[in-house]
């Protein structure tokens, strides 16, 4: 089974170093490691790029210079380009998610790609552009899509990185709890129609089973974890032993006691 090769990231003209080092905090954040560099304006190293590496030096010092597009790309199969312009050319156009995708199937049969980006003043030129397979543009807001070099890698690279994730199903934190087992929730749901049935919450026998039905299926759904079925216990006998306890009667105006329909609960106010 062949490797999984991630993209190469591929600067065109960088101009400045720090966006050079923020590019590789944002590829170290996404799980790309290799960094080349086309003709970088203030040359290479740039001292200025590692303080805003922030802990990706490595893919600094394994940067890659070339003089020319065409030999920092000519090993790739496949070739990415970002723009935020339409071109005057005949290519494949894709969004990010879109691209990250067919990125992560072609990664996976051991071939290497490579993410393009342009200088930071004036985007990728026409004719560096004509060397892509495919052109990526962001769905921004119409108005106002310009990023930053780092914004732009970032934006890919987490595409990139989220694509390898896209069935996983959306997780719960639970913390330190476990889910409750499905016999404590048995039990919970025991616990609660007796409660219920001695508040007089079943008004008819023929309502109680659709009743009970509703209320399992909205505990089994809520999926609670073994600490809130315990506090739902808690939370039982706690009304349970406020109701056993006297209330006192004086005071109490006529208009405060009511009566909740459909719930079968007779209840007063306290002042």
């Amino acid at each position: 089974m062949a490797r999984e090769v991630p993209p190469v990231v591929v600067l065109i003209r960088p101009q400045l170093g720090e966006n050079i080092g923020a590019v590789a905090r944002a590829m170290m954040n996404c799980g790309l490691e290799r960094l080349r560099l086309v003709a970088p304006r203030d040359g290479w190293p740039n001292r200025a790029a590692w303080p805003m590496a922030s802990g990706a030096g490595e893919i600094l010092e394994q940067a890659e210079v070339f003089g020319s597009l065409q030999a920092a790309v000519a090993d790739l199969r496949r070739l990415y380009a970002t723009t935020a312009r339409n071109r005057d050319l005949a290519k494949w156009i894709a969004t990010p998610r879109q691209a990250a995708a067919e990125l992560r199937a072609i990664a996976a049969r051991g071939v290497q790609t490579g993410l393009l980006f342009g200088p930071e003043r004036s985007g990728i030129a026409s004719d560096d552009l004509a060397l892509a397979d495919v052109l990526v543009t962001v769905p921004l807001n119409p108005g106002h899509t310009s990023l930053n070099l780092a914004q732009a890698v970032l934006l890919l690279g987490y595409e990139w990185w989220q694509a390898a994730d896209a069935t996983a199903p959306l997780g719960l934190h639970r913390g330190n709890s476990a889910p409750a087992s499905r016999g404590q929730l048995a039990d919970f749901l025991d616990r609660l129609e007796t409660a219920l049935e001695e508040d007089g919450f079943f008004r008819t026998l023929e309502q109680k089973p659709r009743m009970l039905r509703n209320l399992k299926t909205l505990f089994v759904r809520a999926d609670p974890s073994d600490q809130e079925i315990r506090t739902l216990h808690g939370l039982i006998a706690a009304l349970r032993g406020r109701r056993n306890r006297p209330r006192p009667r004086a005071g109490l105006a006529a208009g405060n006691a009511r009566d909740y329909q459909g719930c079968g609960i007779e209840a007063a106010d306290d002042r």
